[in-house]
């Protein structure tokens, strides 16, 4: 049988049998070989998932000519305009955590792009609200927007009981990613 190069083996990310034998990090010791399978399939279908995310976002960003903040700065006004909410490139740096001038730099972007327009505030002219364009809208709500529905459709199937299982262990896994001060 042909050994495998280097450059053809499949590195395994999240086994702590493989990346922490000694146990420095991780305890496996105390779970039973049936349960410590069972830990590593959850683990093994999160990274699936994190990976379908991710080549889903990329697909859409490429599709959309977009980068990472373009896409989170038009899922914000979308959202906004769903719900009639006027967003300002102020709100728009909060949202996106960027300074002004970098907002200023997306806004220009997006609208020469034609995926966005500035307005008037309709209770304050001195300022200016973002508005998503009607094609920009569209084009997301069939890529984006089916793509959310699938997924909500997975989780209306379920259970209530498992619901909540899975809502308190993502609102558990949401907590580890509280950083150790170095």
């Amino acid at each position: 049988m042909p050994q495998e190069k280097p450059s053809q083996a499949r590195i395994v990310m999240h086994d702590p049998r493989l990346n922490d034998p000694a146990q420095e990090i991780v305890r496996t010791g105390d779970l039973a070989a049936g349960e410590l399978e069972s830990v590593l399939e959850v683990l093994d279908a999160m990274r699936r998932w994190r990976e379908a995310e991710r080549e889903t976002s990329e697909a859409s960003q490429k599709y959309m000519k977009l980068g990472a903040s373009d896409m989170r700065a038009l899922r914000m006004l979308i959202a906004a305009g769903n719900q009639n909410v006027p967003i300002t490139p102020s709100a728009m740096a909060g949202h996106l955590g960027i300074s002004a001038a970098s907002t200023t730099k997306l806004l220009d972007r997006l609208e020469r792009g034609g995926h966005i327009v500035r307005l008037a505030h309709p209770d304050d002219r001195r300022s200016l609200v973002i508005q998503v364009t009607e094609h920009t809208r569209l084009a997301a709500r069939a890529t984006v927007g089916r793509e959310h529905a699938r997924r909500f459709d997975v989780v209306a199937a379920l259970a209530p009981e498992q619901r909540r299982v899975i809502a308190d262990f993502f609102d558990a896994m949401a907590a580890t990613a509280q950083r150790d001060a170095v």
